[in-house]
């Protein structure tokens, strides 16, 4: 083999291999969750109202042509979908683990996409927070 064919050769492996070294590193901490995994996860970002001012921006950008502007599902663009958009007001919401929600905004349910490859890990988990806010609060208990 001549040392040109050699070189061509071994570039051609360089290359590869660089391709190969891009790809795992896009793909690093972009593993595949299961719902169940998903469920035991804790909320790393801190509650503040940085926070959730940042989330806000988020929501309104990505979610609130949809969901609406106070999570009832409501969105100008909701009648378009079947299934409807979540109602992220309803009580059910409350009983979620902050890693349900984040599973559900990350994998997304038809007709929502996922927003894995869209935000931030921590722009999903800031979601996680301003999409509590919408939750309906229990009602106090009557007094006897």
């Amino acid at each position: 083999m001549s040392k040109r064919a050699r070189a061509i050769e071994l570039m051609a492996l360089v290359a590869v291999g660089i391709g190969l070294a891009v790809w795992f590193a896009t793909r690093a901490g972009k593993t595949q969750l299961d719902p169940e995994q998903a469920r035991r996860l804790k909320n790393p970002v801190t509650l503040s109202e940085q926070t959730l001012q940042s989330a806000k921006a988020i929501y309104l950008q990505k979610c609130a042509n949809c969901h609406g502007e106070t999570g009832a599902g409501d969105g100008p663009e909701a009648m378009m979908y079947d299934p409807a958009p979540a109602d992220l007001s309803r009580a059910h919401v409350r009983q979620l683990t902050d890693g349900e929600v984040f599973y559900q905004i990350s994998e997304g349910r038809k007709p929502m996409p996922p927003f894995k490859d869209q935000l931030t890990e921590e722009q999903r988990w800031q979601l996680v927070h301003y999409v509590r806010t919408f939750a309906a609060k229990p009602s106090p208990a009557p007094k006897p």
